[in-house]
C-alpha cells in the first residue's frame, strides 16, 4: 500500500514540475516576444490553461480586450452547434401562387431562402450552381408546368434588409471576403474578376471580363513582377491598386452587389433552356433591400425543399478556409430560428446571451459580427479559452475540432486583419500533456510573416 501510495505522490509531483517548467519555459519565450522591435508599440495577450485541470499554465493579458480577426469564429461556431445542432440544415423552398391549368401556371413562382450560405457553392456536389437549377427545374416538370403566366420572385420579409454588419470597413466589403450575407445567398456571394497587365511598370490594366459586374472607375495599375496581388474591388463599382507586370489571366475575387438578382436570373435561364416560359420579367424589384410583405407568403404553394449539408459540415468549412459569409449566416440563422426574424444585431444578442449564460462576464465580449472581419470587435484570450474548454465537453466536440486548421503542426484557429493576429486552439505534448491556448496581438509593426514565426516560437514550448 505504502508502495502504491508512494508511486501515486510521485506522479502527481512529476506533472505539477513538468507543468511549472512550462510555465517558466512560457514565461521566458513571451518576455523575449514582447521585448522583440516589432512589438514596441503593439499589445498581446497570451493565455494557457491545462485542459485536464482547468487550471492556468501561463497568463499575461487574459483580461484584456482585443481585436481577435478570425479567431472569433470560434464562438459564431461552438453557439452554433449548440442550439442548432450539429445535423441542423438550411432551408431553401420553391413554391408559387395563382394555380396550374393545362401546363399553365397563372401565377407567379418563387424561391424562399433562410440564408443559405452553401446554395451554389463549389465545395459539395449537391450544392452546386449547376446541380441545384437542374433539380429545381426537374421539380417544377413535375408539376407539368410548361409555361409560367407572371414572374419568377423571391420574398424577403423574415430577414433584415443589412446584408453587411455593422463595422466592417469600406476596403474589405467589395472584395470577395468581404460578401454580405442574403436572405438567398448564391454561389458564395462572390465573382471573379480576369486582369491582364503590359508590360511596362504603372500601366493602365485591363479588365477582361465585365459581365453583371460593371466598373465606372479603374484605376489599377500594373507594378514589379513578383509583387503579387495588391488589387481591390470597392463597393462603388471601382477598384483599384496593383497587379504584377506580363500576366496575361490574372484573376481577383470580388463580392456580388446583388446575389438575390443573381440567382433569379441563373433560374430564369435554366427555365428558358427547359422550355419553360415566364411571361413577365424576373421580380427583381424583390431585392435584398427592399422590405416585402409577410401576408404574400400565405399565398404561396410550396411544393419542394432544398436543404443545404448538415452544420457539421459548413463548420468545417466554415473554419477551415475562414469564410466570413458563413459566420454572417450563422448568426442571422440563430435570430431568425430563434426570434422568427433574421438579423445580425439580434443573432449577436443570442450569442453573447448564450455565453453568458454560462459564466462568463459580458463585458469579455464586445462583437459586432459573426466572423470577426470588424476591427471594432473586442474579446480576451480568457473568453477564447473559455469557449474551447467548453468544447470539449460536448458530444458535438469531434466536429468542431476536426473543423480547426492545422498551422505549425497544431490544431488552432488563425485570425488576421490589419495590424491584427492570433492563434486559439489545442496542443498536446510530447509528454501527453494538453493545453488549451490563446493568443493574441494588437498593434505591431512590420510583416505578418515575420510575426508569425516569433509567435509559433512561444507556442512551441506546448509541443
Amino acid at each position: 500500500m505504502k508502495k502504491i501510495i508512494f508511486l501515486f505522490e510521485f506522479c502527481i509531483l512529476t506533472l505539477a514540475l513538468s507543468a511549472q517548467s512550462v510555465s517558466l519555459n512560457l514565461k521566458s519565450a513571451f518576455q523575449k516576444f514582447e521585448n522583440d522591435p516589432q512589438l514596441k508599440h503593439a499589445i498581446s495577450s497570451l493565455y494557457v490553461i491545462d485542459a485536464k485541470t482547468g487550471k492556468a499554465v501561463f497568463d499575461k493579458n487574459s483580461s484584456t480586450g482585443l481585436a481577435g480577426a478570425s479567431t472569433q469564429k470560434i464562438f459564431t461556431a461552438a453557439t452554433a452547434f449548440e442550439l442548432l445542432g450539429k445535423d441542423f440544415q438550411f432551408k431553401t423552398r420553391l413554391g408559387y401562387s395563382g394555380k396550374i391549368n393545362s401546363g399553365v401556371l397563372d401565377g407567379d413562382l418563387y424561391i424562399i431562402g433562410s440564408g443559405d450560405p452553401t446554395l451554389g457553392s463549389w465545395r459539395w456536389g449537391q450544392t452546386k450552381d449547376s446541380f441545384v437549377l437542374t433539380k429545381w427545374v426537374d421539380e417544377i416538370k413535375k408539376l407539368n408546368i410548361k409555361k409560367i403566366n407572371g414572374s419568377l420572385k423571391t420574398n424577403t420579409s423574415a430577414f433584415s434588409y443589412q446584408a453587411i454588419p455593422d463595422g466592417w470597413i469600406w476596403q474589405d466589403i467589395g472584395n470577395y471576403y468581404g460578401a454580405g450575407s442574403y436572405p438567398l445567398n448564391w454561389k458564395e456571394n462572390q465573382y471573379d474578376l480576369h486582369l491582364a497587365s503590359g508590360n511596362k511598370i504603372n500601366e493602365k490594366v485591363k479588365i477582361q471580363n465585365d459581365s453583371i459586374h460593371t466598373f465606372d472607375m479603374n484605376e489599377l495599375r500594373s507594378a514589379a513582377k513578383g509583387t503579387g496581388d495588391n488589387a481591390y474591388i470597392y463597393y462603388d463599382r471601382s477598384v483599384s491598386g496593383t497587379i504584377p507586370v506580363n500576366e496575361k489571366l490574372f484573376s481577383i475575387s470580388g463580392a456580388s452587389l446583388d446575389p438575390v438578382a443573381e440567382l433569379l436570373m441563373d433560374f430564369y435561364d435554366a427555365l428558358s433552356k427547359n422550355t419553360i416560359q415566364c411571361t413577365k420579367d424576373i421580380g427583381l424589384y424583390h431585392r435584398w433591400f427592399f422590405q416585402n410583405d409577410s401576408s404574400e407568403l400565405k399565398n404561396i404553394h410550396f411544393f419542394y425543399t432544398q436543404l443545404s449539408p448538415t452544420l457539421d459540415s459548413v463548420i468545417y468549412w466554415f473554419l477551415q478556409k475562414s469564410i466570413n459569409l458563413y459566420g454572417e449566416a450563422l448568426v442571422k440563422e440563430l435570430a431568425f430560428v430563434k426570434k422568427g426574424f433574421g438579423s445580425t444585431d439580434a443573432g449577436i444578442d443570442i450569442v453573447k446571451d448564450f455565453w453568458k449564460q454560462r459564466g462568463m462576464d459580458e463585458q469579455e465580449l464586445h462583437i459586432v459580427d459573426g466572423s470577426g472581419l470588424s476591427p471594432q470587435n473586442r474579446l480576451t484570450t480568457h473568453a477564447q479559452v473559455e469557449v474551447l474548454k467548453y468544447a470539449k465537453t460536448r458530444n458535438w466536440f469531434p466536429y468542431f475540432y476536426d473543423a480547426l486548421p492545422e498551422y505549425n503542426k497544431m490544431k488552432m484557429k488563425s485570425g488576421t486583419i490589419n495590424g491584427v493576429k492570433g492563434f486559439t486552439g489545442y496542443q498536446t505534448s510530447k509528454k501527453g500533456e494538453e493545453f488549451i491556448f490563446s493568443f493574441l496581438v494588437n498593434n505591431y509593426n512590420g510583416s505578418p510573416s515575420a510575426l508569425v514565426e516569433k509567435m509559433y516560437k512561444v507556442l512551441n514550448v506546448l509541443k
